[in-house]
Order: structure tokens, then sequence, then C-alpha cells
């Protein structure tokens, strides 16, 4: 029973720190997904789920760190009781989101291993409810799992702590220093927008009573009834990025926007962006090599660009996205990507605005 104790302790340990250091690197991330949860509940559960909005990166910066402190707590058996109690609130918690993002179909990710893996909602759900028999089995079997009398058990869990609360602030003050995004650097936009494999579809057909499965189509005249079909090559069949888009008045504009040498400035919410950040943008635009052409990215309406512009003294051409697009493609606002023939060759946040210098040499 010792040996199955400890197993299930370790699982469970290892996923929550797993999970939580996938989201630590990218709190922004985290934040946004919960602002997703708070709107819809408010919407659909209470209105004063609205409160917590503004307050969601601070909730979710406590959410990451907590995963990967009880984690390591567990695997080190640091105050167990304690540690116990506390997962046992974050998994309910959690089992609820995913399930009201299954049943609901109100979320469409829960975001619980961040951008790293992707997971549909029912199985998001389904990983917790056994998270929930796991942790239920070592509550079940507490008095069994000894407190550890390893001397550092609490420089441990304190210096966890401080270090995933620091790589936290240091992903806000910043980029995430590990990206897991489909705009990471590196990343060619339209080749990710094509997919790498062509549909593979197999067919479900009924004859003499037997059900058949098989990738050929058969045909009626044979004896076959069509009874379903499916894709077996979902992954390599679906584009990477799905939902890249940039337009203006008039129309589409997103080749023009892929094209060439370009220095997005994106700012998914121009009108709160970052004041000191859009002035050292503006700053840098005015050095900036003339075969490198900036442009505003934004989600915001036509007159918060206008004022913004005519406020700093801005000339740049502007397109519109997607927020959640703009979000994706860069945690600041403003933000800087440096794009060329369509090929993200460098991110910056408006804390870190380049010198001309460093954008030219990013470039071939």
């Amino acid at each position: 029973m010792k040996i199955l104790i400890d197993i299930v302790r370790y699982i469970v340990g290892g996923l929550f720190i797993f999970s939580g250091l996938v989201k630590v690197v990218d709190p922004v991330g985290t934040a946004i997904k919960l602002e997703e949860y708070f709107a819809v509940f408010a919407g659909d559960i209470a209105s004063f789920f609205s409160i917590f909005e503004p307050y969601a990166l601070v909730i979710g910066i406590i959410l990451n760190v907590l995963e990967v402190t009880l984690g390591v707590a567990l695997i080190i058996r640091w105050r167990v009781r304690y540690t116990m109690n506390l997962l046992s609130i974050m998994i309910v918690f959690f089992t609820f989101l995913t399930f009201y993002t299954a049943y609901f179909n109100k979320v469409t990710d829960c975001g619980c291993f961040g951008d790293a893996i992707t997971l549909t909602p029912w199985q998001s759900f389904t990983k917790d409810i056994i998270l929930v028999i796991l942790i239920g089995f070592l509550y079940i079997n507490i008095n069994k799992i000894k407190e550890s009398t390893f001397a550092a058990k609490n420089i441990i869990v304190v210096c966890v702590t401080a270090i995933s609360f620091l790589l936290c602030i240091y992903a806000v003050r910043h980029l995430p220093p590990i990206d897991f995004r489909a705009y990471k650097v590196g990343t060619n936009i339209p080749d990710a927008m094509k997919a790498e494999e062509s549909p593979k579809f197999q067919y479900t057909f009924e004859k003499d009573g037997k059900k058949i499965k098989t990738y050929e189509y058969k045909s009626e005249e044979d004896g076959y009834k069509l009874t379903g079909h499916e894709i077996t090559n979902t992954e390599a069949s679906t584009p990477k990025i799905t939902d890249f888009a940039t337009w203006n008045e008039s129309g589409d504009k997103t080749q023009d926007v892929l094209s060439g040498k370009k220095l997005w400035i994106v700012a998914y919410d121009i009108l709160n962006a970052n004041t000191e950040g859009l002035i050292d943008i503006n700053d840098l635009l005015s050095r900036l090599s003339p075969d490198i052409k900036p442009i505003i990215l934004t989600s915001s309406s036509a007159e918060d660009i206008i004022k913004i512009r005519a406020l700093r003294g801005m000339k740049t051409d502007f397109y519109y996205a997607d927020a959640t697009v703009l979000k994706t493609i860069i945690r600041s606002n403003p933000g800087l990507v440096l794009v060329q023939d369509g090929t993200i060759k460098a991110k910056w946040h408006f804390n870190d605005v380049p010198d001309p210098i460093d954008i030219t040499e990013k470039l071939n």
C-alpha cells in the first residue's frame, strides 16, 4: 500500500508542478483565461463575478504559484494535511471550471496547461476527475503519509514559491521566457496557416448486419450503408494558425501586413496602452531604418486610434485585427513584433523597446 500511495503522490505532485510551471512563465495568459470565465459567470450566474475581472492577473499569479508550490510540497511531504487541504480546494475549483467549460461550451479551452498542451473541454474535465479520485485516495490514506524529517524542507518550499513568483513578475514586466504559442519567434505565419496534411477520413459502413471501418469509400450499390465518418489525422490536418487576419476600411490587408519588412506595433486596446511604452515606441519610429515599415495592429475603434496618433504625433498606418489574436501574438499592450516576409523575427515588451540597430540585426 505504501508504494501505491507514493506513486499516486508523485503523480499528483508532478501534474501540479507541470501545470503550474507552464503557466508561471505566462501569467498574462492565465489572466486572459480567467477574465473569460469571470465574464461568462457574470452573465450566467451572478453579476458580482465582474468584480474579479480587474484582479485576474493577481489571481492568476497566486493560482499558478500555488500549483507549483503545492506540487513540490506534496512530493517532499511538507505539512501533508495542510497541503492536501489546499490541493483539494484547488482541484474542486478547477473541476467546476472544466465542467462548466465542457457542459455549457462557454469557454472552449480551460487553459489547464497554458498553451503548452491544448485539451478539449471534456478531456480537461476527465483529467480533473482523475485528479479528484487520486487526491481522494491520498486523503483517505493521509495518516499513512508521514511528514518529512528533511531539515531543509521549509527552505525548499520558500525557495520554490519565491522563484515561481519572480518568474511570474518577469513574464509580466517583459515577455514569457518560454513561448508555447503559435506565434512564437521563428514562426512563418503563412506556412502555419496551411495544414501539414490533407484530412484522412475513416468511414463506418454497415453491411449484412456488420460494421465495417475503412478508409475507402464503399458504394451503396454494393450493399454498403454509410453510418458515420471521422478524421483520423486531426492534428496534422489542422493549421497551427487559423485565426490570423487583418483589415482596414478598404478590405482585407493580411498579405500586405505579412509582406516585406514590418514592425508591428501591437496594441489590442490602444486607448489603455501603456503611455510610457507608446512614447518610447514613437521615439523609436523616428530613428527606424526606412526599409522597415511600422504599422499599428489593433482591435480599437478608429476614433481611439486617431486620438492616440494625434496625441503622440504618430503618422503610422493602422490595421484592425481580432483582440484575442493580438493578445496571443504578444503579451504586451503595446508590444513590438518584427516580421520579415511573414516570419516573426523578434518580439519586445514595451519595457524593452530596442534600439534601431538591434532591430536591423534581427533581419536577414
